[in-house]
């Protein structure tokens, strides 16, 4: 910051807010803090009797707010993302497509480390919409120095984009519903419904569903028959507990399923199961997924339809954030549930 006049601070920036006076008219900010002087602001400045200014000289190795909130987040993003413009001096990121939103967190934290610079993200590993807003960044003073901005884009040479979305693949699913108080019509059939609008909110379909008794033959033929329809993953509801008549996870592996986990560290979706036939996932789903708005299905599925391999090792990760507070009016994905 230096002392200028007033005819030589073109180009340069403003340290603070600059009040005018015009008696009986006004008495407001004229130019505020952050500003870039022009040429035409010169006569007003000599009018409010400023003949001398505090400043800083942009030509002296320093990029102005603005344009450095628009250098980090550019270099920050990847695909799937999309930039707005500066306000106030910061640049805020949003979703250009619907998708599972992936953070690096370890170069995060490495360009938050420095000095002057704020990035900050909402919890990655999710399903975001278009336009949704997932970062925002700014420097802390006015200007930073050209030597900052370059150990950014290090950082993000050495570590990739630093925040990204997957796009969803469009998958068809196919869906078996157990349970013989469904099967014979006794108890009318919630669950497909709900598991139909959660594949669909993600870009996906189910393209049938089977009703089947509480029978590990009847599952592994309704499995077997839904494969050889093109079925790309399939998903089966209830029957997921320790009960003698819920053989949902043995008609599972009977069917050929090779078994990632049966159980999650996650509230509510304790007693779910992933595995896989082949190149095809299969979801064996509890009952909480019908009931609650935001459970292991939105933590795991989203995951899968975007391309991630998720291993047994990635689901025990989620016992960190994984209880679900049940909240009255549930605010998922923008809580801490899955963080």
């Amino acid at each position: 910051m230096e002392m200028v006049a007033v005819e030589k601070a073109v180009g340069m920036v403003l340290c603070h807010d600059m009040t005018q006076i015009i008696p009986g008219k006004f008495k407001g900010c004229a130019f505020k803090k952050g500003h870039v002087i022009q040429y035409e602001d010169i006569p007003r400045l000599l009018d409010m009797g400023k003949e001398h200014i505090y400043a800083w000289d942009l030509q002296r190795g320093y990029v102005h707010e603005d344009d450095a909130a628009h250098r980090i987040a550019g270099l920050a993003s990847g695909k799937g993302t999309l930039l707005t413009e500066a306000k106030e001096g910061k640049v805020e990121i949003k979703a250009a497509i619907d998708g599972l939103l992936k953070i690096n967190e370890q170069a995060l934290y490495k360009i938050n480390e420095l000095e002057q610079i704020a990035l900050s993200t909402i919890h990655g590993n999710r399903a975001v919409v278009k336009e949704k807003k997932i970062a925002g960044t700014r420097i802390i003073p006015l200007v930073i120095q050209e030597e900052s901005l370059s150990k950014i884009d290090d950082i993000c040479k050495k570590y990739g984009p630093i925040i990204e979305i997957e796009p969803f693949e469009s998958y068809k699913v196919g869906m078996i519903t157990t349970g013989s108080e469904v099967y014979s019509g006794r108890i009318k059939d919630k669950f497909g419904p709900v598991v139909k609008e959660k594949f669909h909110h993600l870009g996906s379909q189910v393209i049938e569903q089977i009703f089947v008794p509480d029978s590990i033959n009847e599952i592994v033929k309704a499995i077997h028959l839904l494969i050889e329809k093109s079925a790309e993953m399939i998903a089966v509801t209830g029957g997921m507990s320790v009960d003698p008549d819920d053989l949902t996870p043995s008609g599972i592996k009977a069917a050929g399923g090779v078994v990632e986990t049966y159980g999650a560290p996650v509230l509510p979706g304790a007693m779910f199961m992933l595995a896989h036939i082949g190149n095809i996932p299969v979801v064996g789903l509890p009952g909480c997924v019908m009931y609650h708005k935001a459970s292991i299905f939105d933590l795991v599925v989203p995951r899968i339809l975007a391309g991630e391999a998720v291993t047994r090792k990635e689901i025990s990760k989620m016992a960190y954030g994984g209880m679900c507070l049940g909240c009255t009016d549930c605010r998922y994905p923008d809580c801490s549930f899955g963080a």
